[in-house]
């Protein structure tokens, strides 16, 4: 288990986190946000410039990475709310250094009409290609698509963490990266995911287990992990890529502030899962809320014992579909990575479908009125190079 150890902050502890982490020494820091209509995104930088400042760190050099999306229907409103949101993140960031743009969601080389699968990875390469000898990576994912967040995660650890087996693999030179968060599940419930794309998405790095000849034989696991108002998009990846014979084990929040949240979502999927597909409720597994590093055990614990108890049938794949808060989807890519495997003679194999939304919708006074707590996950760097 990678992430054995770790360190997660939330609230005023991400404040001495950050006092901690930049004391002493000079930073070169690259910022990766994204130009999104969630001013959360806003939150969270204005927190981590003043504290630079505050405590008047060593910065020799900052980039602000902002990620710009195409494709996506929005209301007046919140195109609206796109534009201002990057001005002011631009404008903040000024204060440490300059801004770049990265688009995800056009094509390259001149391809007429890629998949989204393509235009995801080619906008993950650009902006993975700028990180070279920084001494801190930050991502803030607090207004980015899911199948963006988690397409950086992913590869960017994969670029970061050279030997996973090594005795302390999340080291990385000593190279801090950081992931940050302006968390309100409530919020990320309210946002509405509409009209998902008939062309699924499928994470760069996990594909292999879904397309490749050799291994559809397999039986199949599928953890589609819940949230709110995500029935089309479960339905369109069960459909297109999940088989009748498929083990399903659904992932509900819990412990979760709202009480009732699993018990609400349960009822929301339950013809999908429960009466048409036969699903039964003890193959049910609850995840963490409001911590990651929780949410990942249990994934990970999960997909380890079918990996082991199918290692007699030849294999098995191990297909993971997030549609949770935030929190949890990071917890989740994190299990995902660890279970990554380029080489499926390993037995298994790992693939994250997804059916991205062409439209979002929100009410813009509930993302004004948002009552976020920033959380920050420190997942290589020098806290690692110590086992214990």
């Amino acid at each position: 288990m990678l992430w054995k150890h770790y360190v997660f902050r939330r609230g005023r502890r991400v404040h001495d986190l950050w006092e901690s982490l930049f004391e002493n020494r000079t930073a070169q820091i690259l910022y990766i946000a994204g130009r999104g209509f969630d001013v959360r995104a806003q939150t969270v930088l204005r927190a981590f410039v003043d504290n630079l400042q505050q405590s008047r760190r060593r910065v020799s050099s900052a980039t602000l990475l902002l990620i710009d999306f195409a494709g996506y229907e929005l209301s007046e409103d919140l195109r609206s709310e796109t534009e201002e949101n990057g001005k002011l993140l631009t404008a903040m960031f000024a204060e440490l250094g300059s801004a770049k743009h990265v688009t995800f969601g056009v094509s390259a080389n001149g391809d007429d009409d890629p998949s989204a699968t393509t235009k995801l990875r080619t906008g993950t390469e650009q902006v993975v290609s700028y990180i070279d000898s920084q001494t801190d990576i930050l991502l803030d994912v607090s207004s980015m698509p899911r199948v963006v967040y988690i397409a950086l995660l992913t590869n960017i650890l994969q670029k970061l963490v050279a030997d996973r087996g090594a005795s302390n693999p999340l080291s990385c030179d000593g190279v801090n990266f950081q992931v940050l968060v302006a968390e309100d599940a409530t919020l990320d419930a309210a946002i509405r995911s509409e009209d998902p794309s008939n062309d699924l998405v499928v994470i760069p790095g996990f594909s292999a287990a879904l397309h490749a000849e050799s291994v559809q034989d397999w039986p199949l696991v599928w953890f589609p992990v819940l949230g709110e108002n995500k029935l089309g998009q479960l339905q369109k990846v069960m459909d297109t890529a999940i088989p009748r014979s498929a083990e399903i084990c659904p992932v509900l929040p819990h412990p979760s502030q709202d009480l009732r949240r699993a018990e609400r979502l349960l009822i929301e999927y339950r013809h999908a899962l429960i009466d048409a597909r036969g699903t039964p409720t003890a193959n049910i597994l609850l995840a963490h809320e409001s911590n990651p590093f929780e949410a990942y055990r249990q994934l990970l614990k999960a997909m380890n014992r079918y990996q082991n108890s199918m290692r007699m049938m030849g294999g098995c794949r191990l297909v993971v579909t997030p549609l949770a808060s935030k929190l949890i989807t990071l917890g989740i890519s994190l299990a995902c990575y660890e279970m990554r495997t380029e080489d499926l003679t390993t037995g298994y194999g790992v693939a994250i479908p997804y059916a991205e939304p062409t439209r979002y919708n929100v009410r813009v006074p509930a993302l004004r009125e948002s009552r976020s707590e920033i959380c920050a996950m420190l997942l290589t760097g020098e806290a690692y190079e110590q086992p214990d």
